[in-house]
């Protein structure tokens, strides 16, 4: 069924909202979990979330409380590109929260905390006829049938749906401990049998187009556990697509009749993967179905996207965090299943890193006053005290943010061994934040001591941040030097990735010996052979046209969804920098620039040694700043078409 073109979005989903909360240990009983990662969750916003990552326009109606997960999740719906229109806040209740676990294959233990939530508060004056009709497709999910001022709200968006010519399609999601017929430690059970549940299903199957269960859902629905007897039934009321899923064999769908055996339903391929996390498994395939069903692809294409995403979310940690881009679909149903854990396929998992970052940053101008050893040598030359370096960068930010005044594009490189209350009150204002690991001027390489062995650290760190190392490397350093620097970088990059934290890498070979034009893209290429994938590169100015040329195919080829690159300055004077600008404005990688000493460095000596105040200090690193921003921006702008995209790169 193609989607109807007219309308602004393609789904919106209703129902469920939570904070899930996953155990990170896994093998273990839920009782013993230390520690627990954070995700949106609720079938329905899976689904909505799912979707959007699949392409598709897609909304939830749902309710949230007022208070931080309820901001949670409507901020992450929002990254994630869902419209969050239909999202009520309900200043009275909180948001619901779900306890999960992976205790192994078969046991998935979780506790709903949803007593007078916030989503069962859902009501029919917050189904907004305008909104319904702006869409092409309405799904519900089982659970708002449960109780009559939530099946209220979903009967009335469904016959709004149908009104506007809209698409209705039901995911049954049975859980009997929502419909309360098991107790709270019951959470992760699949069916009991009632009359009741499969009376109230019943009594709604008939305003569907399309409806997906389980067999054990279909055994609700359809008051019977033979499953073929139960779609018959189902069919009876309904003249719904019935979508069986089927597990490991895939899934069926029936259009009309019901056949002798589920394998007379149209189909398509499942995929040997090992089972690692069956929670919102569902709600993946769902998200593959939907898109394959409202850009009108045929059963057999519908359901194989149905069946990948469904892989997909069973070999991963977590729900929404599990669904595959649409990228990442397309590159999975093209290559294969090249290993059954598709959690621990790097080729995979690099493409679903890179494809499901969040935010975007065509342009970022950073000031960068992460520098340690620089300024303890000021410091030390106007004979004040190191805790001097902190207040200083506390006027950096300040600096930074007055020149962004709340635009997109601006950033900050900062560190948390001297700049720490400036690095914390950097969070939330919507600047980019670099922060810096390496111990400053180290070679071989070496990382800051309160990082740990591990690279442990990291798990301290807020979501936002990036990590940002610099390494000094020549691609004829020796082979003891070089695997020395190598075996750090890597254990920090793998301990970024492990931590969701993006990872800047900084190279800078011209401080180690004289460089060719091609020497930065060879130590690019050796980066990328040992298995590092950075999500940005900041390089040193190269004038030479051939050199960023060659630095930006070796990136190009690697890595296609890389962030971008980032010049830095070397405290070079103004004049050299707009130089290195114009050479690198014309390659569409090359997203800003990431400039420090130009801009802090008279300010911050005369500041040390009591010359000028706060204010003038401030003011001085803001003309130097904006200054370097413009030059930026004008060396970019003749090189931008209508869209605001490079038109052609430099030969």
């Amino acid at each position: 069924m193609p989607k109807d073109n007219s309308k602004p979005l393609d789904l919106i989903t209703i129902g469920r909202s939570s904070v899930d909360l996953y155990g990170d240990q896994v093998g273990g009983r839920l009782e013993d979990m230390r520690s627990f990662s954070k995700y949106i969750g609720g079938s329905p916003t899976n689904i909505a979330a799912g979707s959007a990552r699949l392409g598709l326009k897609s909304a939830v109606i749902t309710r949230v409380g007022d208070e931080h997960m309820g901001r949670f999740i409507r901020e992450q719906l929002l990254v994630e590109g869902v419209d969050v229109t239909g999202v009520k806040t309900d200043p009275a209740r909180l948001t619901a929260l779900v306890l999960l676990g992976i205790r192994d294959e078969d046991s998935f233990p979780l506790i709903f905390y949803r007593e007078n939530c916030a989503d069962m508060a859902l009501c029919e004056d917050d189904i907004e006829e305008e909104f319904i009709a702006s869409a092409s497709c309405v799904c519900a999910t089982g659970t708002h049938l449960s109780h009559p001022r939530t099946e209220a709200a979903v009967l009335k968006a469904l016959n709004l749906a149908r009104k506007h010519g809209a698409k209705t399609a039901l995911d049954i999601d049975y859980r009997p401990n929502l419909w309360g017929l098991a107790g709270h430690g019951a959470g992760e059970s699949r069916f009991i049998e009632s009359a009741a549940v499969t009376r109230k299903l019943q009594s709604t199957l008939h305003l569907f187009d399309l409806i997906v269960g389980t067999e054990e859902e279909f055994h609700i629905a359809g008051g019977s556990t033979d499953t073929l007897e139960a779609l018959r039934n189902v069919r009876k009321v309904s003249s719904a697509t019935l979508v069986c899923k089927r597990g490991p064999m895939g899934a069926v769908a029936f259009e009309g009749e019901i056949g002798s055996t589920l394998d007379e339903g149209r189909s398509g391929p499942g995929f040997p993967i090992e089972v690692f996390n069956v929670l919102g498994a569902g709600d993946g395939f769902m998200s593959g179905l939907l898109r394959g069903w409202l850009k009108g692809e045929s059963w057999e294409t519908a359901l194989t996207y149905a069946n990948a995403c469904g892989a997909f979310a069973v070999s991963r940690h977590g729900c929404t965090p599990a669904y595959p881009s649409w990228e990442e679909l397309q590159f999975f149903l093209k290559r294969g299943v090249r290993r059954p854990d598709l959690r621990n396929d790097p080729a995979l998992e690099q493409i679903h890193w890179s494809t499901n970052r969040k935010g975007e940053w065509p342009h970022v101008r950073i000031f960068a006053f992460d520098h340690r050893m620089q300024l303890e040598a000021l410091a030390e030359e106007a004979g004040g005290p190191p805790g001097r370096i902190g207040q200083f960068k506390t006027l950096c930010l300040q600096a930074a943010l007055e020149v962004a005044d709340g635009r997109q594009g601006y950033g900050v490189l900062c560190d948390d061994r001297l700049g720490r209350k400036a690095l914390h009150a950097a969070a939330g204002t919507g600047l980019w934040v670099g922060r810096p690991t390496e111990w400053p001027g180290s070679r071989p390489l070496a990382l800051e001591p309160d990082l740990g062995p591990d690279c442990g650290g990291l798990e301290n760190w807020p979501k936002d941040h990036v990590v940002k190392v610099l390494c000094f490397c020549h691609p004829d350093d020796d082979e003891e030097l070089r695997a020395k620097q190598e075996e750090t970088l890597l254990r920090l990059f793998t301990a970024a990735r492990r931590n969701d934290l993006e990872f800047l890498l900084e190279i800078i070979p011209s401080k180690v010996a004289p460089v060719t034009d091609g020497a930065t893209a060879q130590l690019i290429r050796r980066f990328y052979e040992i298995g590092i994938y950075p999500d940005w590169w900041k390089l040193e100015p190269m004038r030479s046209s051939a050199a960023w040329q060659s630095a930006c195919e070796a990136i190009q080829e690697n890595d296609p969804h890389v962030r971008g690159i980032v010049i830095l300055g070397l405290d070079a004077p103004e004049a050299e920098l707009a130089d290195s600008f114009r050479a690198a404005a014309g390659f569409h990688l090359v997203k800003g620039f990431a400039v420090g000493r130009t801009i802090f460095a008279d300010a911050a000596r005369g500041w040390m040694k009591g010359e000028i105040g706060d204010g003038e200090a401030v003011e001085m690193m803001k003309e130097r700043y904006a200054r370097l921003c413009a030059i930026w921006d004008e060396a970019r702008a003749p090189r931008l078409d209508a869209r605001g995209e490079i038109a052609g790169e430099v030969a």
